[in-house]
């Protein structure tokens, strides 16, 4: 158990460095000093705007993933008992499978679609 606490501590660390940094417009991808090259102040707007659309397009997918994961180890290890004593719900257990896969694609397609958007 204490294993899986410091996992999740460090998980909700880096969480929390990311959102500090998202916060920092220049941190990614340099906004301000583009835009001062480039002479105008909506460069680092358009900067920060890109850097969270990043940001957001990795959290569909990273949540996604995991969660996607950690029902897949659910369903396919009571599947396997299943199937230990019956055999012939195989079928039903791959059908499961795939529906918990779908989350994963779900994330995907979403983070797709944000990243379109710049």
């Amino acid at each position: 158990m204490m294993k899986r606490n410091k996992w999740l501590a460090v998980f909700l660390v880096v969480c929390a460095g990311l959102l500090v940094m998202a916060m920092n417009p220049g941190v990614f991808l340099h906004a301000e000093e583009a835009a001062e090259a480039a002479g105008n102040s909506a460069g680092a707007i358009r900067g920060s705007n890109i850097a969270f659309m990043a940001l957001s397009a990795m959290g569909a997918v990273s949540l996604s993933c995991i969660s996607s994961g950690y029902a897949l180890a659910r369903i396919g290890s009571a599947a396997l008992g299943a199937m230990s004593e019956k055999p012939e719900i195989g079928g039903r257990a791959l059908v499961f499978l795939g529906m918990a896969e779908g989350i994963a694609i779900y994330g995907l397609i979403i983070a797709i679609m944000m990243l379109n958007k710049i």
